[in-house]
């Protein structure tokens, strides 16, 4: 050979040396990637973006009032402001054993999974594998004799792992969406609490109506009774027609009518507190419910400027407004180049004999890049859809927003002309009472006959039903105003013990927000 000459590679891999395995250049490199980026560029997402605007706080009247408040104490407990134990225990019992929450409950621990899993794809994967294939090996393939025409075992036993690489935020806006998920989840755990304590607050103050009701309708009966005793009495001293006698015969009927349909009312009452409380319908059949020592509660007579901080249900509206947009992200982040680092370490031998032996080993480590170049419109149909999911989410936040100020500003209103009310019912009522007073005076003067005492008695039973059923509604009320008002919802605790859940079971690494 001349000394000038090179010598032809060899085609032995034992002789193969570093120079036929050189490497990309940096230069290479970084062409290779600018490429591929460029061609990622296919697939855009331009033209796609959400619709929906968020209702401003400003735009629902709501700090406009010159009677709004900033901050409203409303204690989570807030039903041992009306100072009845009875309600105490009901409620409480409602919220420890109804199965509505229990199924918001198991909501959050699917959302707290989900966490996990997400949080779980973000990090490293390993695996292993054991496989054992008997083979007959073709006579006319790249298989010399004498492997070719035998049947033999392939036997591989390997560890690998894999690793992505999130540089476009991908998986990181997947962990947001789940997170922003479990926080509506816990949110709309707290509304299904306050909605529930306070059907069994309004149930309990609609029983007490109902019990004093019935008690003003018996004594009415006993004074219809009494009203027809002296009528009989009239009529055969001349002085009263059958007609005035009928009349009164009626109203006996009616009275017990009346009492029968608040027995039937009580009833019903129970069942439904029973229900909320999770128990059999007829456990609560002893419970009496005094309406007349219920406490009234001090509330706000405007809307509170920050009042879309305060209810349960805003604050789950918000939440998956964050989720929609996070899975936005990670829907965008698809239109880029996805980069993976792969590794596997294992033995490989034809026959299970020689598995273990001297020379069975293999290996490999290398990345990975896959990036969309034409997907027929797959990628950017799936955004189209998360964009959609975000405009539904702000509508529905919008909806929901709208649905608490009318709600507020509605128990606000009633509330203001319940007061009203009850001072002019007041002032009638004591009159009434004067009047039947003086009837009294007189009968015993001997100035009146007994039915006049009688007829001015039906005029204050009637100003006590009208009482009743003032403080019954001014108390249902506050109740309705305390649950539109957030009924003591935290929103800062939701965000505090977002992932305590999640937190147990996942060893990724600390979300960010």
């Amino acid at each position: 050979m001349k000394p000038n000459q090179t010598s032809p590679p060899s085609t032995d891999p034992k002789l193969a040396t570093r120079a036929d395995f050189v490497p990309f250049t940096g230069i290479a490199s970084a062409l290779a990637v600018s490429v591929l980026i460029t061609l990622s560029g296919c697939a855009s997402y331009a033209g796609i973006a959400p619709l929906a605007q968020r209702a401003t706080p400003t735009a629902l009247g709501l700090g406009l009032d010159a009677g709004a408040t900033a901050s409203i104490a409303i204690e989570a407990d807030w039903w041992r402001g009306f100072a009845d134990p009875t309600l105490n225990d009901l409620v409480e019992r409602a919220l420890s054993e109804h199965p509505s929450l229990k199924v918001a409950q198991a909501r959050i621990k699917r959302a707290e999974a989900a966490i996990s899993s997400a949080q779980a794809a973000d990090g490293l994967q390993i695996n292993g594998s054991l496989d054992a294939t008997r083979q007959l090996f073709s006579e006319n393939s790249i298989y010399p004799q004498p492997l070719g025409g035998s049947v033999r075992t392939i036997a591989t036993a390997q560890v690998g792992a894999a690793y992505e690489f999130d540089f476009f935020g991908r998986n990181r806006a997947a962990i947001e969406s789940a997170v922003g998920t479990q926080r509506a989840a816990q949110a709309d755990l707290q509304a299904a609490r306050i909605v529930l304590a306070s059907t069994v607050a309004r149930s309990y103050v609609q029983l007490g109506r109902l019990f004093e009701q019935r008690e003003v309708a018996v004594r009415t009966l006993t004074q219809r009774d009494e009203t027809l005793l002296l009528i009989k009495q009239r009529v055969q001293s001349g002085l009263d027609t059958n007609v005035e006698l009928r009349q009164g015969e009626a109203a006996l009927p009616e009275s017990r009518q009346l009492i029968e349909q608040l027995d039937e009312q009580i009833m019903l009452t129970r069942h439904a507190l029973a229900a909320l409380t999770a128990q059999a319908p007829r456990a609560l059949d002893a419970l009496v419910a005094p309406l007349r020592s219920l406490q009234s509660i001090v509330l706000p007579a405007a809307l509170p400027a920050d009042l879309l901080g305060r209810r349960a249900d805003i604050s789950a509206a918000r939440w998956r407004i964050e989720a929609a947009t996070s899975d936005i992200t990670s829907a965008k982040a698809q239109f880029y180049p996805n980069i993976n680092l792969t590794a596997f370490a294992g033995l490989s031998s034809i026959g299970l004999n020689r598995l273990i032996g001297t020379g069975s080993e293999q290996w490999g480590v290398g990345p990975a890049l896959r990036l969309p170049i034409f997907d027929s419109g797959r990628l950017r149909a799936n955004l189209r859809g998360k964009t959609a999911d975000l405009d539904a989410a702000i509508e529905s936040y919008n909806i929901v927003v709208l649905d608490a100020v009318h709600d507020a500003a509605d128990q606000i209103g009633s509330l203001r002309a319940i007061a009203l009310q009850q001072t002019q019912q007041a002032s009638a009522q004591t009159a009434m009472e004067s009047a039947y007073d003086l009837a009294g005076q007189r009968f015993k003067a001997g100035l009146s006959s007994y039915l006049i005492v009688l007829n001015a008695e039906s005029n204050v039973l009637n100003q006590r039903r009208q009482a009743v059923d003032l403080k019954a509604r001014a108390l249902d009320l506050q109740i309705a105003l305390i649950r539109a008002l957030g009924g003591g919802y935290r929103a800062d605790l939701i965000a505090e013990n977002a992932l305590e859940g999640a937190a147990e079971n996942a060893s990724a690494r600390p979300i960010k927000r």
